[in-house]
C-alpha cells in the first residue's frame, strides 16, 4: 500500500523525511584525502548518526500501528529492508576506525537513503494484535538474521576490496609500501575473513530460530515461497560453514556460498512480500 500524499505532511513522516535527508548528506560530502585533517570527517559523521537515529524512529512509528486504544504490528519489504540497512550501519560504526573506508561509507549511506524512503512509501500490511505469543520473537530473530547476514556481506565486500589492494601493482613512479602479514584496511586479511565467517555463524543461529519459530506457531505449516526460499538459505549457510570447518573454505569460494544463500533469504521474506504487496496487491500474514 502506497502512502496518500497527506500522509507525508504527518508526525510519523517526518523521522524518515530527516533520515533521508541526512543520509543524503552523508553519501554527497567530499572524500577526504589521506593528508587532510581527519576533523573534516565530522560532519559526515554527524549527518550519519542523525540518520541512524531518524531511521531507527521511523522504524518504530513505522512498524507499529494504532487503530484507537489497540497496537497493532506493521511489517513488509520494505520495512524489513530499512532494519537491514539500519543494523548494517551500526556494524560499520562500530568497526569504522579499522574498516572505514569513504566509498562504503557512501555506498552505505545512498543504500539506507532509499530503505527509508521505500518504507516511508510502502509501510507495509497491518496485522492484528490477536497473534501467537511466539510471534513476535519469531518476527526479531527473523531481522536479526537479515541483519547479521548483510553484515557478512559487508565485511565480505571489505574483504574483496583489500584483497584487489594488496594485488593492485603500484603505479608508475610510485613506491609500492609493504603490507606487513597481508594486512589492509587495519586489518590482517585472515582476521577480516574469520570476522566475515563469524557474521555468516550468527546469522546461520538467528535464521535456525527463525525458522524453529515459525515451525512452533504456524498453523497450519504452509510451504509457501517464503519457506521455501528461507530453507534453502539455511542448506546454503549450513553447508558454507560445514566446508569452512571440514574443508577450509576460503576466499571466493566462501564469498560464492555467502552470496547466493543471501540472495535466497533476500527473495525469502522481502521477495515474497514484494510481489504479494506491490505487484499482486494482497493482504496475507507475516
Amino acid at each position: 500500500m502506497i502512502l496518500s500524499l497527506a500522509s507525508f505532511t504527518s508526525f510519523t513522516s517526518w523521522p524518515s523525511g530527516l533520515a533521508v535527508l541526512a543520509y543524503v548528506v552523508a553519501s554527497a560530502w567530499p572524500q577526504r584525502t589521506s593528508s587532510e585533517d581527519k576533523n573534516q570527517d565530522r560532519p559526515v559523521w554527524a549527518a550519519l548518526c542523525l540518520g541512524w537515529l531518524a531511521q531507527a524512529l521511523a522504524i518504530l512509528l513505522d512498524t507499529v500501528a494504532f487503530d484507537g486504544p489497540t497496537l497493532h504490528a506493521r511489517f513488509g519489504f520494505a520495512p524489513a529492508l530499512s532494519v537491514t540497512t539500519w543494523l548494517v550501519l551500526a556494524v560499520y560504526a562500530i568497526e569504522n576506525r579499522r574498516l572505514g573506508l569513504p566509498s562504503v561509507r557512501r555506498a552505505l549511506a545512498l543504500l539506507a537513503a532509499i530503505a527509508v524512503a521505500l518504507a516511508w512509501l510502502f509501510p507495509g500490511q497491518t496485522h492484528p494484535q490477536n497473534v501467537p505469543p511466539l510471534a513476535p520473537l519469531h518476527w526479531l530473530t527473523g531481522f536479526a538474521s537479515y541483519g547479521l547476514i548483510g553484515a557478512a556481506l559487508l565485511h565480505a565486500a571489505l574483504l574483496r576490496h583489500a584483497e584487489k589492494q594488496l594485488r593492485a601493482k603500484p603505479v608508475s613512479g610510485q613506491i609500492p609500501r609493504p603490507s606487513p602479514s597481508g594486512q589492509a584496511l587495519g586489518m590482517p586479511l585472515l582476521r577480516l575473513e574469520s570476522l566475515t565467517l563469524r557474521f555468516v555463524g550468527a546469522g546461520f543461529v538467528m535464521l535456525s530460530l527463525t525458522l524453529l519459530l515459525g515451525a512452533l506457531f504456524a498453523t497450519p505449516w504452509r510451504w509457501d515461497h517464503k519457506t521455501i526460499f528461507s530453507v534453502l538459505s539455511w542448506l546454503v549457510f549450513a553447508v558454507l560453514l560445514i566446508g569452512r570447518a571440514r574443508f577450509g573454505w576460503r576466499g571466493r569460494q566462501a564469498v560464492r556460498w555467502l552470496v547466493a544463500g543471501s540472495a535466497l533469504l533476500l527473495l525469502a521474506y522481502v521477495g515474497s512480500r514484494f510481489v504479494l504487496e506491490v505487484v499482486l496487491h494482497r493482504s496475507t500474514a507475516v
